[in-house]
């Protein structure tokens, strides 16, 4: 029989693994907390889209993805910046919830840095003409640039969102017995607890 994880029945732990999990989603196309679940708030109803996971800083307790700031994503949470995002790994066995609150970066040091890391190709969805969510009369009457087009037209649409965390939920699941973690920030820091699953 596999042998438990380290964390299994360590509360710091599963803390950390939470933590080590997103950031390895961020440089890992192939694990299950690269592509994250974003709920948002329209009109007092939830929207749930996937976003790309491009950051996870432990320390400061957020993460960040990038958006079209024409997009209907960008104005939600330009309405209303609470937030949740979800991931599952089956690799791993384990479940991610976050919640917490957006901050959209465009003109600004945020914005500058994560542009200037992010490759030609990924550039080329923020110069698309029109818009996301325009209504088209053909699938494909909608335009790309290239990819140099792209560095200069894709600019002033694109939007780093940085959402810092306030309640993380942390789910592993095994035959054995599961184990279901919480934490909330408060002005000490993380407060966590140990949930029935």
């Amino acid at each position: 029989m596999t042998p438990l994880p380290a964390f299994y029945d360590d509360l710091d732990a599963s803390f950390a693994e939470l933590w080590r999990l997103l950031a390895d989603g961020v440089v890992h196309g192939r694990s299950g907390f690269h592509l994250v679940s974003l709920a948002t708030l329209a009109a007092g109803r939830p929207r749930l889209r996937t976003v790309v996971l491009r950051a996870a800083e432990g320390e400061a307790g957020a993460l960040r993805f990038h958006c079209d700031r024409r997009s209907d994503k960008a104005a939600e949470l330009a309405a209303d910046p609470a937030c949740a995002l979800t991931a599952y790994d089956a690799a791993t066995k384990i479940q991610i919830r976050v919640e917490g609150v957006a901050c959209l970066h465009t003109d600004d040091a945020v914005a500058d840095a994560a542009w200037a890391d992010s490759r030609a190709m990924s550039r080329v969805c923020y110069g698309t003409e029109p818009g996301p969510g325009t209504v088209l009369p053909t699938g494909d009457a909608y335009t790309l640039p290239g990819e140099a087009e792209a560095a200069i037209t894709g600019r002033p649409s694109f939007c780093a969102v940085r959402v810092e965390a306030h309640h993380l939920d942390f789910l592993y699941l095994d035959r054995r017995g599961h184990r279901r973690a919480a934490w909330r920030r408060g002005e000490g820091g993380w407060q966590g607890a140990w949930l029935a699953p």
